[in-house]
C-alpha cells in the first residue's frame, strides 16, 4: 500500500449535523495524496454511518471506532496510526479551503526549518460570532512569522487547532498531546516553542472555523481562564528570557492583574517594579516593589517587561509606547494573556 504524504487526524464526537460539509471540503482538496483518520470518539448519533458511507466511496477515509476515549486520547491515537510524515488537523464542524492542504504542504517542504505551519482562519456563521472572538482572530491572524509566534506565544494560542499542519516526528519526539488538565493544543505549541521548534502561519484564510455555544472551549474546565493562567506561568518560569539576569518589571498593577501575575511571582520571579497608567497607583509600593508610570522604562540598562494587560486595544497602545522607547517584542518584553 502506498504511503500517503499527509495524514489528516479528524476526531469525531456527535457531529452528524456538520460532518457532511467537513467531508465535502476534504474531497474538494486540490492536493489529493492524503489519508483521513476519522476517529469516532463514542458518538451516539449518525456520525459513524456518515463516515462509513463516505469511506465506501473514498478509500482514503479510514473509519476508526475508538469508543469514548476523549479528545486528547483520540489525537494521540491518530498520531500513532498515521502513516504519513506530515499531519494535518481537522475538526468535524469546520470546513477547509480547497487549497489548504496544497499550500501548507508546499510551505513545509520549502522551509525545512519549520516544524508547524498554520493558516489564518475566518469564523462562521456570522450570527454566532461575538466581539471577543472577532478580536481574538484579529490578533491571531496577524501573528504570522516564527519571530512573531515566539514574541506572542504567551498571549493566547496563536493557532486555531484545526488549521495546523506539522511534522509528525517532531510532535512524537515531544510525547504527543498532553493528558494534563490544560488546553491540549496550546500546551503543545508552548512545548514546541520551549524545544526551539519554529512555527509559522500562512497569510491566507484556509479554514472556516465554526463558532457554536457548546464549543468545548466554552464548556470544558481544561479551557477555563485559571487553566490558561497556570499553563502560561509554568512555561514562562522556564523561558530563558526570564533567566537572563535583567530586572523583571510587570506592566499592570491592578488587583486582577496582580492575581494572575502572582502565579509566576510565586515561582521565584518577583518584580523589580510595576508599571501602570493609573495616577492613583503610581508612587505606591506593591508586594515590595514600586509602581511607576510608563516613562520610567526609558532607561538603561533596560529591564525585561512582562505586559499583563489583557485588553487587545490597550496592548496595541503599549506596544507603541515600548517601541518608541526602543523595546523590541520577544527580546525586551513579552505580552502575557
Amino acid at each position: 500500500m502506498t504511503v500517503p504524504r499527509i495524514s489528516i487526524i479528524l476526531p469525531i464526537r456527535n457531529a452528524a449535523t456538520t460532518l457532511p460539509a467537513c467531508l465535502r471540503s476534504l474531497a474538494r482538496q486540490r492536493f489529493t495524496d492524503y489519508e483521513v483518520l476519522a476517529i469516532d470518539d463514542g458518538s451516539d448519533d449518525e456520525s459513524p454511518a456518515i463516515v462509513a458511507a463516505a469511506a465506501a466511496g473514498d478509500a482514503r477515509i479510514v473509519p476508526i471506532k475508538a469508543g469514548r476515549i476523549g479528545l486528547t486520547a483520540a489525537l494521540n491515537l491518530g498520531l500513532a496510526l498515521a502513516r504519513a510524515p506530515i499531519i494535518a488537523r481537522m475538526d468535524a464542524d469546520d470546513v477547509m479551503h480547497p487549497d489548504r492542504l496544497a499550500l501548507q504542504y508546499q510551505a513545509l517542504m520549502a522551509q525545512p526549518q519549520l516544524a508547524l505551519i498554520a493558516s489564518r482562519v475566518v469564523a462562521f456563521p456570522a450570527r454566532e460570532v461575538r466581539a471577543g472572538l472577532r478580536e481574538y482572530l484579529r490578533w491571531q491572524n496577524r501573528v504570522l512569522t516564527p519571530e512573531q509566534v515566539a514574541a506572542e506565544i504567551y498571549v493566547e494560542s496563536p493557532f486555531a487547532h484545526p488549521s495546523v499542519m506539522f511534522r509528525c516526528d517532531a510532535v512524537q519526539r515531544l510525547g504527543g498531546y498532553t493528558n494534563e488538565p490544560w488546553p491540549e493544543d496550546y500546551e503543545l505549541w508552548l512545548r514546541m516553542h520551549a524545544a526551539g521548534l519554529q512555527m509559522a502561519k500562512l497569510p491566507r484564510n484556509l479554514l472556516a472555523w465554526r463558532e457554536r455555544p457548546d464549543r468545548a472551549t466554552r464548556t470544558d474546565p481544561r479551557y477555563a481562564r485559571a487553566a490558561f493562567d497556570e499553563l502560561r506561568a509554568c512555561f514562562l518560569a522556564n523561558d530563558p528570557r526570564l533567566h537572563s539576569g535583567r530586572a523583571l518589571v510587570y506592566w499592570g498593577a491592578g488587583r486582577v492583574t496582580r492575581r494572575r501575575a502572582r502565579r509566576l511571582i510565586e515561582r521565584g520571579f518577583p518584580p523589580a517594579a510595576w508599571i501602570d497608567i493609573d495616577p492613583a497607583k503610581i508612587g505606591q509600593t506593591i508586594w515590595g516593589a514600586p509602581v511607576h508610570a510608563p516613562k520610567w522604562l526609558d532607561r538603561q540598562p533596560r529591564p525585561f517587561v512582562l505586559v499583563y494587560v489583557t485588553n487587545h486595544g490597550a496592548r496595541d497602545l503599549i506596544d507603541g509606547w515600548l517601541a518608541e522607547m526602543g523595546y523590541q517584542p520577544g527580546r525586551d518584553y513579552l505580552s502575557v494573556g
